[in-house]
């Protein structure tokens, strides 16, 4: 039995080393856990104490919830002075109850109701009812395997009489019926993930910002020339772009609804790229540092049944990739900004390496005090969908709470939106994807004032 149990243990200190990603109990996927314990009888019945081998076989209905049919057995003997070895073998079928499903350490509760049925010298052999109930623990080295530790209170019921048995087991849990994601640097794309589509230009990277400028209504009805009075506009663009020389921009052309949809996409672009060839021109911006998009009438600004809203919806956004300090320019119509902060596994807390990321939001806040800010939360694809909506919204709400608490900004002024999985950046097969997925996004708009 020791030898036994030093061995589970010693596999399992391998297996925990050399892990890879955790996951964590999933629906609709099964398990079959082998294990080996201990087997007490208490009470009255005099029987020893012995090693206990079994296995179980489950189906997870949700993350929370599971079944298991048992089976096992243990070889004792009589401690009277008759003496004589008894065969124990219980069979039952339990419910269990997951609690933080998603791993690496999922507790459970444990009840369920079977048999017992025993073997004594002499041909006498013995079946009983028996409740059970107990907890463990699982922990997840992988998607498709969890070592874990079970504890048992069973009640056999004979003769009108209740009994009471404790078994204590490890054991190893094969899990089946999960998807399985690729792993490693040279994995292209899962044949479970679409492929991604063209992310949002206003998305930041780590450590750089997004300083996004709106040119309202510089373009008439069909028209692609910029208007004279709208030529200030585009010099903010310009200006900041030639103060600092590593920004790229992303110049995005909308038009109204008027007109035939693709006729509009390609004006839209048509519009986008009169805007780069203007600051190529007029402000020596290098063609390979401007991007041009043309979303056509899609994502309007305005409402289209009025003149007025036509004229605001016909317009180009330039966004515009930077590493600056925030505090000292111009305050642009929106800011966005994209914060190194890592989580924990299935965790909220913030930890005190990354407190200094989100001063950089309390600091422009505090600088432009009419400001709003949303913030973030965006998750990788491990675990569930549910799960991964409410974690995002808790890691952006506990940002929020800290700007709050820890620098006195209105909590009016901010909002917390998590997108759990929903908006991916990068392709989750692999520890990097995830790692770039898993990210908080502060989105900050301004009310400027034109001068």
């Amino acid at each position: 039995m020791k030898k036994c149990l030093q061995l589970v243990l010693v596999s399992a200190t391998l297996l925990v080393m050399t892990a890879g990603a955790h996951a964590g109990v999933t629906a609709d996927s099964y398990s079959v856990s082998p294990f080996i314990g201990g087997y007490s009888f208490l009470g009255h019945e005099h029987l020893a104490t012995r090693p206990v081998y079994g296995v179980r076989a489950g189906y997870n209905f949700t993350p929370h919830f599971g079944i298991e049919a048992v089976a096992d057995y243990a070889r004792t003997e009589r401690l009277r002075p008759e003496g004589g070895d008894v065969d124990s073998f219980n069979y039952h079928l339990d419910m269990l109850y997951h609690f933080m499903p998603q791993g690496p350490l999922v507790p459970y509760l444990a009840a369920g109701y079977g048999w017992n049925s025993r073997e004594y010298p002499g041909d006498v052999d013995t079946t009983r009812p028996v409740f059970n109930y107990g907890f463990g623990l699982k922990y997840f080295l992988s998607e498709a395997l969890a070592v874990r530790g079970d504890f048992r209170h069973l009640l056999p019921r004979h003769d009108e009489q209740t009994f009471h048995d404790l078994e204590y087991s490890v054991g190893v849990d094969f899990l089946f019926g999960h998807k399985q994601a690729k792993t490693g640097a040279t994995a292209a794309q899962s044949p479970e993930e679409a492929p991604l589509e063209e992310g949002p230009a206003t998305e930041p990277g780590r450590g750089r910002y997004k300083y996004c400028v709106t040119l309202h209504g510089e373009f008439d009805i069909d028209r692609t020339v910029i208007r004279q009075e709208e030529k200030d506009e585009i010099a903010v663009v310009g200006e900041f772009m030639k103060k600092y020389p590593s920004t790229t921009a992303v110049l995005e052309g909308y038009t109204d609804n008027v007109g035939d949809a693709d006729y509009n996409l390609k004006l839209s672009r048509r519009r986008a790229e009169a805007v780069a060839r203007y600051l190529e021109k007029n402000y020596g911006i290098e063609p390979s540092r401007l991007a041009t998009r043309g979303f056509g009438k899609s994502h309007p600004v305005a409402d289209n049944a009025t003149d007025a809203g036509k004229q605001k919806n016909r317009r180009v956004e330039a966004i515009i990739d930077c590493a600056f300090d925030v505090s000292k320019v111009r305050q642009p119509e929106r800011l966005c900004m994209g914060l190194v902060i890592d989580f924990d596994t299935a965790s909220s807390e913030i930890k005190p390496a990354y407190r200094d990321e989100i001063a950089k939001v309390a600091e422009y806040l505090k600088s432009y005090p009419t400001t709003t800010g949303v913030i973030e939360g965006h998750t990788d694809n491990v675990g569930g969908y549910d799960f991964n909506m409410r974690l995002s919204q808790e890691r952006a709400e506990r940002v929020v709470d800290y700007l709050v608490e820890n620098f006195g900004i209105d909590r009016a002024r901010l909002s917390a939106k998590g997108y759990g999985y929903t908006r991916r950046i990068a392709y989750n097969s692999t520890a990097e994807g995830r790692a770039m997925n898993r990210r908080i996004n502060a989105v900050i708009d301004c009310v400027v004032e034109k001068k």
